[in-house]
């Protein structure tokens, strides 16, 4: 069982239901799922683009990504409807978990003047996204082997109803939000 679950079912879970006075335990918010987003604009000139993007994702998450397409046509862009523009991968259970313990406690410390994760990008409804500037934060990644710096974008889905809740129960697990 990754250590990050075993910390939810033993003491996060807990903590939440005492602090919001849940009367069920099926009430305490929990993580749903993890979909990990990288856009790749150039995979439309170049295919092999699109191949290094996803062997990137698959070395970070530990999961086949699929690839996205386009829904449909830009003029400006050059972009025709059903064209390959990127690649996600939707994490859930044990690759949730291991994600994430690796995202909070090495990726993110390694980026540089890291101050914490802001605590604004909630939606409202419980969920947090993340952007990343560069692929490289991650240790599974080699300097040498990549084509070029892409970021991404994480999205964290919880079944939390409010953002208070969901900023609670990822502050338990571990999240780094900045200070003020």
């Amino acid at each position: 069982m990754p250590r990050l679950k075993d910390k939810y079912i033993n003491e996060i879970a807990p903590a939440l239901m005492k602090k919001f006075e849940y009367k069920s335990p099926m009430q305490v918010p929990k993580l749903d799922k993890i979909v990990v987003n990288v856009g790749c604009g150039e995979a439309r000139d170049n295919a092999k683009a699109l191949d290094n993007v996803c062997g990137d994702l698959a070395l970070i998450t530990g999961q086949k990504p699929i690839i996205t397409k386009a829904k449909k046509s830009v003029a400006n862009f050059k972009l025709r409807e059903g064209m390959n523009i990127g690649a996600k991968v939707t994490l859930r259970g044990n690759r949730m978990y291991e994600f994430l313990d690796r995202l909070f406690s090495v990726a993110l410390p390694r980026v540089r003047d890291f101050r914490g994760i802001s605590d604004s990008a909630f939606d409202g409804r419980g969920n947090y996204s993340l952007g990343l500037k560069e692929q490289l934060i991650f240790p599974e990644i080699d300097f040498d082997k990549i084509d070029k710096i892409r970021g991404m974008n994480i999205c964290i889905c919880t079944t939390a109803n409010t953002d208070e809740e969901a900023k609670a129960l990822l502050e338990l697990i571990g999240a780094p939000f900045a200070r003020d």
